[in-house]
């Protein structure tokens, strides 16, 4: 699968990506607004969960307060020590004081609800990015890997990893930014079959780390110039071709 560079956010805020990874998102920071803005929430939300405090109230404080109303009698005011024309403000002020306050706890639990969703969101992709860091050091350690590279005819490099032990490859492509408007988008070509897409980069980014499963069966990995989004076909010449042992 193709690691999607603005997917690494969460990876690189808890340390997770390798040296490559964290060069290439480095690199792409530089150039996107986005980006650089998630890293910053991202990295203030962590501090505050390492710190072990909340933001904004958790949720259960909205069903305590709702269940002490709820429960709790309001003595009916004494007709001979209070006017009928002073007990209807005095119910209407504690009305209004009980919708603040559970306007004010809704209000923080949506906020906090948002947040937490996005810590579980950033998690998970962390969770992912690690699992395929792994995938690739596996295969790069594996006994039998063999190294294929080729230059890019627009500048920068891409090597090839594959192991047949593992069944795998992983491609990892440096190259110079392609030309405005256009992708760097990645193909395997196997014996007697048409070029099969291996996934394509965003508009901007021009390095990017793929495993490929069941690599080995192929004899070449071209790259190749594209709109964005990608081509169904390749779009020729291939900037780079690389021969598989």
């Amino acid at each position: 699968m193709t690691i999607d560079i603005h997917t690494l956010v969460g990876a690189y805020v808890l340390d997770a990506v390798d040296d490559i990874e964290r060069a290439a998102f480095e690199r792409h920071l530089r150039e996107c607004d986005a980006c650089r803005i998630e890293v910053t929430e991202l990295g203030e939300t962590a501090a505050r969960l390492a710190d072990n405090t909340w933001s904004v109230p958790p949720p259960w404080l909205r069903e305590n307060v709702m269940t002490e109303i709820g429960r709790t009698r309001q003595a009916p005011p004494a007709v001979e020590a209070a006017p009928v024309t002073r007990t209807a403000p005095r119910r209407r002020r504690f009305a209004a004081a009980a919708a603040a306050v559970v306007a004010a706890v809704g209000a923080g639990s949506a906020v906090y609800a948002v947040q937490d969703q996005r810590v579980r969101d950033q998690r998970q992709v962390a969770e992912a990015a690690r699992a395929e860091q792994a995938r690739v050091r596996t295969i790069l350690a594996a006994p039998d890997v063999v190294l294929s590279r080729q230059d890019v005819s627009t500048g920068g490099r891409v090597t090839v990893a594959t192991s047949r032990l593992h069944n795998a490859g992983v491609v990892m492509l440096a190259a110079e930014a392609a030309p405005t408007g256009r992708v760097y988008q990645l193909w395997t070509i196997r014996p007697g079959g048409a070029p099969q897409s291996a996934g394509v980069l965003n508009e901007g980014q021009a390095a990017d780390v793929v495993v490929l499963e069941g690599l080995p069966g192929a004899t070449d990995v071209g790259v190749t110039i594209e709109p964005p989004k990608g081509s169904a076909t390749p779009t020729l010449p291939l900037v780079a071709d690389v021969k598989l042992a």
